[in-house]
């Protein structure tokens, strides 16, 4: 799994013209699934993610959560971060996992960002035409790969 973890004043998912999801301070989470992936590197990147300290202390250090600052988080499902532009001009998706494989583990991936942050996860819509909005505050992201843990 391949994450792009944004910092966000704001941020929100619209699909054909309607406001899905919207949050305020927190976090928008951009997941790419391939086909390697599983529970195991669903648990390790939910309990990295809640725990992460990006969110600025009293005294402007970076030393406070999502969970910390009682943020918000959206996730968008987003086959494209497992493109590859070895070859050509053209991106390959062939390591983005499918939709009867990607689905299931995307949602579980939600639920266990809910239970292990106790915070509202709201998403976009998996495989959906989305519009995402967002203030990145700092600006702030971080990528984080499961299969690249550093």
């Amino acid at each position: 799994m391949r994450t792009v973890i944004q910092r966000v004043s704001k941020a929100s998912v619209t699909i054909e013209g309607v406001e899905k999801s919207s949050i305020g301070w927190g976090l928008l989470i951009l997941l790419g699934i391939e086909n390697e992936d599983s529970e195991e590197d669903i648990q390790w990147l939910c309990k990295k993610i809640a725990a992460l300290r990006i969110f600025s202390d009293d005294a402007g250090l970076m030393n406070l959560s999502v969970q910390d600052i009682q943020g918000s988080i959206i996730v968008v499902s987003q086959f494209t971060l497992f493109a590859s532009t070895k070859k050509g001009n053209r991106p390959s998706f062939i390591r983005s996992a499918k939709p009867d494989f990607a689905i299931p583990l995307y949602e579980k991936f939600v639920e266990t960002l809910r239970a292990e942050s106790g915070l509202p996860v709201l998403t976009g819509e998996f495989g959906a035409d989305m519009k995402v909005s967002l203030l990145n505050d700092g600006p702030v992201t971080i990528l984080i790969d499961s299969k690249n843990r550093e």
